[in-house]
């Protein structure tokens, strides 16, 4: 079969097909990569969704974006039940891959996306059901109707409502008032990003919020802390005890700026290895939260 293109050139139905698809490839990744946490999975994700896609008869397909949507949707509500039996078996706390970029990218150029892509984030959708995660990200990051989300996720409009009001309840308390400017954000990360080099205890002290979490996601491949570390005192003792260890054996790092899920963060080099890279979250001038991602294998496919 072939068919005109409006230049008048000539396309097969094959080459066509893969060219609506790519349309709407870099928003199935985003949604899967929201679902999942996880980079690979979710290309494998917008992969099957593709072979999908090649095998159905397009005479029944009424909108080719809702449809798309709704195969990897259903693949990764699938997937993420499956994730979360492994997840438990998981080696200390589980972090998402992060997706790191230049600093000097633009961070406005998916600022409408931007919310719903930091690691801070991400995590806190790990409190919510595969279901109700599918349902609030559908309506509150990608702005589609309750009747399109229904079809999607087979449940009625009004069910889906409801999940979508269930889901931002689990939420509402952990998600911060007063989120700082990306300006804001950037400063403070350089000055945490000083503090750490030079084992400044009190300049630690005096970036981190009391009441501060740190997770590290060693996966068991590489030393990390098995358990969250809570309050200010206790996460600047442990980032000085790594600087101190670091003096003591000679460990050449290099410490570089990132845009880490679209916010700033850092990348912790060792002998060209990505060692580290961290993000945070940052509220009231504060750090509330710090995520030191060391997983060899998340790491490798986020820089591959």
């Amino acid at each position: 079969m072939i068919s005109t293109a409006k230049n008048g050139a000539v396309k097969t139905d094959s080459v066509a097909q893969v060219e609506e698809f790519n349309q709407y490839r870099s928003l199935l990744f985003a949604i899967a990569y929201r679902m999942l946490g996880s980079i690979v999975d979710a290309e494998d994700m917008v992969q099957e969704t593709f072979l999908r896609w090649q095998q159905t008869s397009k005479q029944t397909v009424k909108s080719t974006k809702a449809y798309l949507t709704t195969i990897v949707t259903r693949l990764c509500i699938d997937q993420l039940r499956s994730a979360r039996v492994q997840r438990e078996q998981y080696v200390g706390p589980w972090l998402p891959e992060p997706i790191v970029a230049d600093p000097a990218s633009d961070p406005y150029a998916t600022a409408e996306l931007a919310d719903s892509l930091t690691i801070a984030f991400l995590v806190l959708l790990e409190r919510l059901s595969p279901l109700e995660r599918a349902v609030f990200l559908l309506r509150e990051a990608f702005g589609y109707d309750y009747n399109e989300i229904s079809e999607m996720v087979e449940k009625t409009a009004a069910n889906c409502r409801q999940i979508a009001r269930r889901a931002r309840q689990h939420l509402a308390d952990q998600q911060p008032r007063f989120q700082a400017s990306l300006q804001e954000q950037e400063q403070l990360t350089r000055k945490f990003m000083q503090a750490c080099q030079q084992g400044d205890l009190q300049g630690l002290l005096d970036l981190l919020a009391k009441d501060i979490t740190l997770w590290s996601d060693g996966g068991g491949q590489v030393v990390a802390c098995l358990k969250p570390l809570h309050g200010a005192a206790k996460v600047a003792g442990f980032l000085r005890a790594i600087w101190r260890r670091g003096q003591k054996l000679g460990l050449g790092y290099e410490v570089a700026l990132a845009q880490v899920n679209g916010q700033p963060g850092i990348i912790y080099t060792l002998d060209g290895t990505v060692a580290s890279v961290v993000a945070l979250e940052i509220t009231d001038n504060r750090i509330q939260s710090l995520y030191f991602m060391r997983n060899p294998n998340k790491l490798k496919r986020s820089f591959s």
